[in-house]
């Protein structure tokens, strides 16, 4: 579905892949796998892409037809892929414009990003399982398994696995801008 909703943006705004992968500074070929369904894109990737657009990510997942009511199951889930130590995210909701609720596995030293990134949203995540750093407006918090934050994401921000043990983390965000 993500892959066809990029080559309908792409194709509305006359892009070929060539263009698009210049303006976004991606490979054509990484842009062709998505819009195939070979490929999960990375959130920064993703990031390119809406700017390039000039949108957002949660229009990227806009889904028109939506169910009013939603089950989401391991192994049917889209994902947003990451790159070696970054998180990938699994999505819990459709692409309804009003909730984004994301899940995360965190590897030992994994972060949500290179750098704290700031979106107007209001954002709270839960630690599941292990111990994750919520790094907030330059301040760090420690979530321990059970425990939650939540704070307005205009302040730039991440999520990092600075513990030797896995975790798990759910990160919910109205209105989805991640």
């Amino acid at each position: 579905m993500l892959g066809d909703q990029l080559r309908d943006l792409r194709q509305q705004h006359s892009f070929t892949l060539r263009q698009l992968a210049a303006a976004a500074d991606v490979s054509p070929a990484l842009l062709s796998q998505i819009e195939n369904g070979a490929t999960d894109p990375s959130l920064a990737t993703l990031r390119k892409l809406a700017k390039v657009f000039d949108t957002s990510i949660a229009a990227l997942f806009s889904e028109p037809d939506a169910p009013l009511v939603h089950i989401s199951r391991p192994g049917s889930r889209s994902r947003l892929a990451a790159p070696p130590g970054q998180i990938a995210y699994d999505r819990l909701t459709p692409g309804r414009g009003d909730l984004e609720v994301l899940e995360a596995e965190l590897a030992p030293g994994d972060a949500s990003s290179t750098e704290p990134w700031a979106h107007p949203s209001t954002e709270c995540a839960i630690a599941v399982t292990g111990e994750v750093v919520a790094e907030i407006g330059g301040e760090n918090y420690v979530l321990k398994t059970g425990e939650a934050i939540t704070f307005d994401s205009r302040l730039p921000h991440l999520y990092r696995n600075a513990s030797d043990q896995r975790a798990r983390l759910i990160i919910a965000v109205t209105p989805p801008t991640p």
